[in-house]
C-alpha cells in the first residue's frame, strides 16, 4: 500500500494480500496483483514489506508445504504434482527435493502438525486442511529457520564453487597456494583449492555418517567432477538431517561419535555450528584462491543468495 494509504479499522490488509497470493486461480504475479487491485510492482512491494518474502517465493513455498502435507495423507505424487500447478511430475520432484532435501517418495504418514513447514522469513505456513498458519511476532522456531537457511546456503554455495572450479586447469586447481596451511590440526594440510574443496565435501560426509550412526564413508575422488557427484549425494541427506533435528527440538541432544578413536560425545547443535563455521572459512579461502587464479567469483553473501532464490 502507498505510504499515505489509510487502512480502515478492522481491515487486515496483509491477509488480503496473502489471499491474493495464494488464490488457486492466481498463477502469475499479474493475476495476484489484479486480485488485490494493485499494480504488480506495488503489490510485490506491499507483500515483501509485510511478509519479508516476495509473492512468487511465498506462493511457491506454501504450495510445496501443502503438497508435503497431502503426500503424508496418502495422495499420490502425480496427483499432488498437478494439484500444485506443476506441468510434470519430474519438475515437481526436483522442486520438492531442493526444498526438503529428499524426494516426495520419502514421505510416509502424517506426524506433527508442522513437520511439512519449510524455513521462512516469517511465520506464514500452510495449515491443513486448507488454511494458513500466521504466527505472531515471536514466530515458530524462528531461530531454527535461520539455522536451516544457513545450512541451505552453505550447501548451495559449496556446489557453486565446485562448478566454478571446473573451469580451472589441473595445475591451477592443485597448485599449493598456502604452504603448511591447516584449517584444523586433525584434518591435515589444505594448501590448494583441491584440498580445501575436498575437505568441504568430506566434512559433511563424515558428520552425516556420525549423525546417522553409519560407518566411516569411503573418501572418493577430489577432482571437481567427482566432488560434485559426492556433494550432490550427501547434501540432501545432510539438509534433511538438520531439519529433523529442528523438528524434534533436539539441538541439545548428545551424539556419541563412534567414528572417533576413542569415541567422543558431541552436542548436536554444536556439530551443526562446527560444520557451518569451518565451511564458511573454507568457502572464503576457495574464493580468494579462485580470484588469484584469475576466475571471477561473487562474495558468497547469504543476502545476495537469498535474493537470487526469491525474485
Amino acid at each position: 500500500m502507498a505510504e499515505t494509504e489509510q487502512v480502515p479499522a478492522g481491515r487486515d490488509r496483509l491477509r488480503e494480500l496473502l489471499d491474493a497470493v495464494l488464490d488457486e486461480d492466481n498463477h502469475t504475479l499479474t493475476d495476484m496483483a489484479g486480485d488485490a487491485f494493485a499494480s504488480p510492482w506495488h503489490f510485490s512491494r506491499q507483500v515483501a514489506r509485510g511478509a519479508g518474502e516476495s509473492p512468487v517465493a511465498l506462493r511457491r513455498r506454501v504450495v510445496l508445504e501443502r503438497a508435503a502435507w497431502q503426500l503424508r495423507q496418502g495422495r499420490s505424487v502425480t496427483d499432488v504434482a498437478f494439484a500444485a500447478g506443476y506441468e510434470s511430475v519430474e519438475g515437481f520432484s526436483r522442486a520438492f527435493a531442493r526444498a526438503y532435501g529428499h524426494t516426495p517418495g520419502h514421505l510416509v504418514g502424517p506426524r506433527t502438525r508442522d513437520e511439512h513447514w519449510l524455513p521462512a522469513p516469517n511465520g506464514i505456513h500452510f495449515h491443513p486442511p486448507t488454511s494458513l498458519w500466521v504466527a505472531g511476532e515471536q514466530g515458530h522456531r524462528s531461530g531454527d529457520e535461520v539455522t536451516a537457511l544457513l545450512v541451505h546456503h552453505d550447501l548451495e554455495d559449496t556446489r557453486a564453487l565446485l562448478e566454478t572450479a571446473k573451469e580451472l586447469p589441473e595445475q591451477e586447481y592443485r597448485l599449493p597456494r598456502a604452504p603448511g596451511l591447516q584449517v584444523l590440526p586433525w584434518d591435515g594440510p589444505e594448501e590448494s583449492l583441491a584440498a580445501v574443496l575436498a575437505h568441504l565435501v568430506w566434512t559433511t560426509e563424515v558428520w552425516l555418517a556420525s549423525v546417522e550412526g553409519a560407518d566411516l564413508p569411503v573418501q572418493g575422488g577430489d577432482d571437481p567432477g567427482a566432488l560434485l557427484g559426492r556433494h550432490d549425494a550427501v547434501a540432501p541427506r545432510w539438509l534433511a538431517a538438520v531439519r529433523d533435528v529442528s523438528r524434534r527440538g533436539a539441538w541439545g541432544d548428545r551424539l556419541v561419535d563412534a567414528l572417533c578413536d576413542p569415541p567422543e560425545t558431541f552436542v548436536l547443535g554444536s556439530v551443526v555450528a562446527h560444520v557451518l563455521t569451518f565451511s564458511a572459512h573454507r568457502r572464503q579461502l576457495a574464493r580468494h584462491w579462485l580470484r588469484q587464479a584469475g576466475v571471477p567469483v561473487d562474495t558468497g553473501d547469504p543476502i545476495e543468495w537469498l535474493r537470487r532464490r526469491t525474485p
